[in-house]
């Protein structure tokens, strides 16, 4: 029988936030099942104030995640800064103690700030590194102009970036393009290399959850054409040409138009958003939705907007709003260069590419949306769920995660 191989996954996000939930949790579940039987997945979290755990909810997450031999560890979070450091210095140690106790095989972090700590566990304890969720962070901070080309912060995690990338054995990226990315930016050429999207899971975003009758009338989303989006504003998200679209929109379509945006921003923000384009917020529904009740929310929709910033480093991406909207087959407005999805979208005419942020590009994509939806609503919804399942089935990642984790005799000697 072969020994347990124990992973320590790494992550830079709170328990309760929707990044562990939808897009770091459904992808250990996989990894349990392709790892030997008895082994520990010991998981990272660093709680935000907000999404404070009290001591009944530790009980609980602690019940729930044992099913899949998951143990919690985690820290509360601090912003850059000395305190920050200390902290982190603390979760290194404690990782690295159960790296030691376990004899663990694999560090396995989700995006690069997170992998600065993976990277110092895999030095240490000699453990193998994991890249998953790899894409640029450093150069997307300077393109969002949070940070400058020439600042420490950039210098130091651009740094790090390479670090992390020279050391892995396995790497797991949202997209193909990420190969080539790390050869000219890292000089890196990696052993084993394959790409694992963000995932949909397509039963939980399906059919059932398509315009349920009773929040139709809840909202007063009835004969109405509904834009959806789930997400925040900023960062790496368009604010005035998001509203500036939706602004076009509503010349378009008139009362009939209306807008659902489930975001944790406070209504308050996003009406003053709203008013700096014109736009009328009466016609704009916001609220935040656990994640339970998102996808019956988001199958209100008539189509979907991805409103990420069309710079440079964003063709590296997976939006997983993209999958949930396909699985529930919306078809999206998106800008041109976002990840793959962008080229799907035109390639199988299930959407519209913004070629750039102007009134006249709005107004052809909601053309073009509106003669999508004026044809065979059943047939077009078919369509895009079968683009969901293809580019964003959880196949795809069982398939990444078994060339790292199955267990064979030749696993320990990929190429």
């Amino acid at each position: 029988m072969q020994r347990p191989h124990h992973v320590i996954v790494t992550t830079f996000w709170s328990y309760k936030d929707a990044l562990i939930q939808n897009c770091t949790l459904p992808y250990l579940k996989i990894m349990h099942q392709y790892l030997p039987v008895g082994s520990k997945i010991f998981l990272l979290t660093t709680e935000k104030p907000h999404f404070s755990i009290d001591k009944q909810e530790r009980s609980v997450i602690r019940h729930y995640l044992s099913q899949w031999n998951i143990v919690h560890r985690s820290f509360p979070y601090y912003p850059y800064g000395w305190r920050s450091f200390l902290n982190w210095m603390r979760i290194v140690f404690r990782l690295l103690l159960d790296a030691w106790l376990y004899r663990v095989k694999y560090i396995h972090t989700f995006c690069p700030p997170a992998g600065i700590s993976a990277y110092l566990l895999s030095v240490l304890s000699g453990a193998t590194l994991v890249l998953d969720c790899y894409e640029p962070h450093a150069e997307a901070s300077v393109e969002n102009q949070d940070w400058q080309r020439n600042s420490f912060r950039f210098r130091l995690l651009f740094w790090l970036e390479k670090l992390q990338s020279r050391r892995a054995r396995y790497v797991l990226s949202n997209t193909a393009g990420m190969k080539e990315y790390a050869r000219q930016k890292y000089g890196v050429e990696f052993p084993h290399f394959c790409v694992r999207p963000n995932c949909t899971n397509l039963e939980q975003f399906s059919e059932k959850n398509i315009k349920k009758p009773e929040l139709l009338a809840k909202y007063g989303f009835e004969n109405k054409i509904v834009a959806v989006y789930a997400g925040k504003f900023g960062g790496i998200y368009l604010k005035k040409e998001f509203f500036d679209l939706l602004k076009v929109a509503h010349q378009y379509w008139g009362e009939q138009f209306r807008v659902l945006i489930l975001t944790p921003h406070p209504k308050q923000e996003v009406e003053q958003m709203a008013a700096e384009s014109a736009l009328d917020s009466r016609i704009i529904t916001s609220l935040f939705a656990p994640p339970q009740l998102v996808p019956d929310l988001m199958g209100l929709g008539d189509f979907g907007i991805t409103p990420v910033k069309p710079v440079p480093t964003k063709r590296y991406c997976s939006p997983v709003k993209d999958g949930e909207y396909w699985a529930l087959g919306l078809p999206v407005i998106i800008p041109q260069g976002i990840g793959e999805d962008a080229e799907i979208i035109a390639r199988y005419h299930i959407g519209a590419v913004l070629a750039e942020l102007s009134p006249a590009a709005y107004k052809q994509a909601i053309a073009q949306i509106d003669r999508l939806l004026q044809g065979d609503r059943a047939a077009l919804r078919k369509k895009i769920r079968q683009i969901a399942y293809q580019y964003r089935g959880f196949h795809i990642a069982e398939k990444a995660y078994a060339q790292v984790y199955q267990q064979h005799p030749s696993n320990d000697n990929l190429p």
